[in-house]
């Protein structure tokens, strides 16, 4: 029986298939390669769009109707059939809204036309009533218009000026709400409509409220929405022209329903581009994971790399947020720097290395030849001596024998410091390798470090933690940990500014360092919380030496303007007990901490 295909292999072969075949990575093109290679079948697809589409022609002409358009439209968000089978029914429903409280409504409308208000004549009165009644014939609309009417003239506005004969959010909104302040106008108006005079609170006349509120909503449109659509210009000038529109609409029905039909046409694309753009942002992310991912798996010798990777792996983790982003750019910026620089020492090494094994080569194919030149007049010479008739042809043989033999020497004394000079000198460019290797690593591991205090950051501190834990279980050691906290540090900022905060947290740091021993470690936890890990210490031990740095640092002031400050901190200390887990160690010193806090602040507490 043959062996499933694990699905992260069948996710690489979806990947290099979509590449061969050059198209495009989005997720229906991914989910119908990737259910072609393994054999599945594909999932049926939800109709989203067609269902959004039929939700923005549903009726929304009463409150009740508005209501269940809203749970249609919370069904198909949901892609619950059973939900939308039920809105659909209950809106093909006869209608069973209760009536329209006009009674209520007339005989205010007489009082208030017969009483004075304040800049509004009787003939006024009547012109604005004839023009709201021409207005419109829809019931809930017309009841809704006259109520306004009713406020408008305890305001003491214009009749033609009142909010909603001009106003086009009443047919925009469906009058959803008409049916419900229908129910009960006399308790509304009624205490207002027996003193004739318009309330305390109206302190703006509705006609000025309607006109702030189309400009902003024309704002909206117009700076907010358009500069979020500058990739798609098609919508960004519909939002325009939306603003336009809205400035200077109408107060007609006819101009108010185009309007609204326009606008709601223009809300659902704008929901269909949010969608996809999520879409795309969370392939991105899926691509940018299997990059990460393969990387980790090819890259024999990860060293190098090891920061960048958990760094990028840790943030798309998580929710993303722009200074996240911006502070792990600042620090890869700071790394590949860096590296750059490292890795062009390292280059320029290992070409004086090939260089001086090239040299040696050499050297040895020059000690070949002359030792063959050697060996070649010694033959010669030692023909010379068989055929020599007397001793003084054998003397002057002799002769050259040695002038031979000294040449040979001093060639091979050259020889012998050429090669103990290069010997020397690849041993010292072997040990710049292995530095500029070391030092690789380490600019790696700068994406572990607090820019601003040069101590670990929190992604430093879980791994110094991770290791810690690991050798006091293994040793049966102990290992204590502090979170200290600098007192009234917000005042500090409000008062002094950021700048001097960041410059209190960078002497802090210092002061830290400086007292604590070498295997102890310093973390910024966060903002102005730092983790200390003290191995090898028990806890009345630990809490006597954060003590003394609580001394050591009033000793020290700080200097902001060649003022000197006090800088005091309050501290949590806890005690990891056998095999708890570091958080929960964390925060029971977390929880001590608070303590310190409230017991005076510039204290120690142990958890």
């Amino acid at each position: 029986m043959s062996k499933p295909t694990p699905p992260s292999e069948i996710a690489r072969e979806v990947l290099r298939q979509l590449a061969a075949r050059r198209q495009l990575p989005t997720p229906d093109n991914y989910a119908a390669l990737y259910n072609e290679i393994a054999g599945t079948a594909a999932a049926e697809a939800f109709p989203e769009k067609p269902m959004k589409a039929l939700a923005a022609a549903l009726p929304r002409a009463t409150a009740e109707q508005a209501k269940l358009t809203r749970q249609f439209e919370a069904a198909v968000a949901e892609k619950s059939w059973n939900g939308i089978k039920d809105a659909l029914l209950a809106l093909a429903a006869p209608a069973t809204n209760e009536p329209l409280q006009w009674s209520p409504l007339i005989r205010d409308l007489l009082t208030q036309l017969e009483r004075n208000h304040a800049n509004l004549t009787s003939s006024r009165k009547r012109e604005s009533l004839e023009h709201l009644l021409q207005s419109t014939s829809a019931p809930e609309l017309l009841h809704a218009r006259l109520q306004s009417l009713l406020r408008a003239w305890l305001q003491g506005s214009a009749a033609e000026e009142f909010a909603l004969v001009e106003d086009p959010a009443a047919d925009a909104a469906g009058v959803a709400s008409t049916a419900d302040a229908a129910l009960a106008p006399a308790a509304d108006l009624s205490p207002v409509l027996q003193s004739g005079s318009p309330p305390e609170s109206a302190s703006v006349s509705s006609a000025t409220l309607n006109r702030n509120l189309r400009e902003w909503f024309a704002t909206l449109l117009d700076d907010s929405i358009n500069t979020l659509l500058t990739d798609v210009p098609e919508l960004a000038a519909e939002a325009s022209q939306l603003a336009r529109e809205i400035r200077h609409i109408r107060p007609t029905t006819d101009a108010i329903d185009g309007f609204t039909a326009r606008l709601k046409k223009f809300s659902y694309r704008l929901e269909f581009l949010a969608e996809d753009q999520n879409e795309l942002h969370a392939a991105l992310l899926h691509l940018l994971r299997l990059i990460i991912e393969n990387i980790s798996e090819v890259v024999i010798d990860d060293r190098l790399l090891h920061g960048q990777v958990e760094t990028l792996r840790e943030l798309i983790s998580k929710p993303l947020n722009l200074r996240q982003l911006d502070d792990v750019e600042r620090r890869m910026k700071d790394v590949i720097f860096k590296q750059g620089m490292l890795k062009k020492q390292l280059t320029e090494a290992q070409d004086r290395l090939k260089s001086m094994l090239i040299s040696f080569v050499d050297r040895l194919a020059n000690l070949t030849d002359e030792t063959d030149t050697f060996h070649g007049k010694i033959e010669i010479c030692s023909r010379k001596i068989s055929q020599a008739g007397d001793i003084g042809q054998i003397s002057e043989v002799l002769d050259e024998v040695m002038a031979a033999t000294r040449v040979m020497q001093l060639n091979a004394q050259r020889s012998r410091d050429e090669l103990q000079e290069m010997r020397r000198r690849v041993s010292e460019t072997e040990k710049e390798v292995e530095r500029l290797h070391a030092e690789l690593s380490q600019a790696s591991d700068m994406v572990r470090i607090d820019p601003l205090t040069n101590v670990l950051n929190r992604k430093g501190m879980e791994e110094a933690m991770e290791r810690e834990v690991s050798r006091a279980h293994r040793q049966h050691g102990s290992l204590c940990i502090v979170v200290l906290d600098i007192d009234n540090f917000k005042r500090l900022n409000d008062t002094l500014g950021h700048q001097a905060g960041d410059a209190a947290l960078v002497h802090l740091a210092t002061v830290i360092k400086e007292t604590l021993r070498p295997q102890d470690t310093v973390a910024r936890y966060g903002g102005e919380e730092f983790v200390l890990l003290l191995p090898d210490t028990p806890l009345d031990e630990s809490v006597t030496a954060v003590t003394r740095l609580q001394r050591e640092l009033t000793r020290r002031f700080f200097l902001h303007n060649n003022e000197k400050l006090l800088i005091t901190f309050s501290a949590g200390v806890a005690e990891l007990n056998g095999s708890e887990p570091a958080t929960a160690a964390i925060q029971r010193a977390d929880q001590a901490m608070y303590l310190a806090k409230r017991g005076g602040k510039n204290r120690v507490v142990a958890a």
